[in-house]
């Protein structure tokens, strides 16, 4: 077991705690604009999602050297300008700290029995332009993910607009966020994939580049397990190979 923790709103001493058991840990953004929290919006009633307690969390974690992901949820009542300057606030804690390990540019679904459930969803151009800026944005070196389960219909196109991952997918359980929408089989990845130039690989929770090129970031209490898992590059051994 690696385990990625989604911990949410954190304080340096908690976060410590759990990076020894943890090598990595994630909190969306979603967007930084404080307009999500006026009333009937959709962080009224969701304190932890300040976008100042957001950020401190994110800064908190460069300066632990945890490997982090984070990102941008779409169609919540922000405007374009907004994804751009959240966009821009996770480079800027990028280039100071080197600790974000992926983005994920994920579009909201309204389902039953949520106070959102009538919000309209959004658009698959909405999530192509977003991921097509955040390449521009944060650059050729990070990981940009979208999740295939909710625009199904768009694997190619979501490729060709800038991502590089297709996030955690998982064969046996559900995604507990999106129910309604069932994880892809791995094997329509792969071919999807293919057919626009690429190869699909598993890895671990960490990233490759956080193992083999930048030191420090997985604690010396999980260095060990992490050798025994990953290969040289630094990705997910193949199960039956794996000492």
């Amino acid at each position: 077991l690696l385990p990625h923790a989604n911990p949410g709103v954190m304080g340096p001493r908690d976060l410590a705690r759990l990076r020894e058991v943890s090598p990595s840990m994630g909190m969306m953004l979603e967007n930084l604009t404080p307009r999500l929290r006026l009333p009937g919006m959709a962080h009224e009633h969701a304190p932890d999602k300040a976008p100042g307690a957001r950020m401190a969390t994110l800064r908190f974690a460069g300066e632990l050297r945890i490997a982090f992901t984070t990102g941008l949820l779409l169609g919540i009542g922000e405007t374009p300008r907004e994804r751009v300057e959240t966009l821009w606030e996770i480079r800027r804690a990028q280039e100071r700290y080197g600790h974000i390990q992926e983005v994920i540019v994920q579009n909201f679904r309204a389902k039953p029995g949520i106070p959102m459930h009538d919000w309209p969803d959004a658009t698959l151009t909405d999530l192509l332009r977003t991921i097509a800026v955040a390449r521009l944005v944060l650059g050729g070196e990070m990981n940009l993910q979208a999740p295939p389960n909710l625009m199904p219909e768009a694997y190619p196109m979501l490729v060709l607009a800038g991502i590089n991952d297709w996030g955690g997918v998982s064969p046996v359980t559900p995604d507990h966020i999106n129910p309604e929408a069932p994880w892809p089989e791995i094997e329509l990845l792969a071919r999807r994939s293919a057919e626009v130039g690429y190869t699909l690989r598993e890895r671990l929770t960490v990233y490759p580049e956080f193992i083999t090129h930048k030191p420090g970031f997985v604690p010396e209490s999980l260095r060990d397990h992490v050798a025994r898992l990953a290969d040289a590059q630094g990705y997910a051994r193949p199960h039956e190979k794996a000492p």
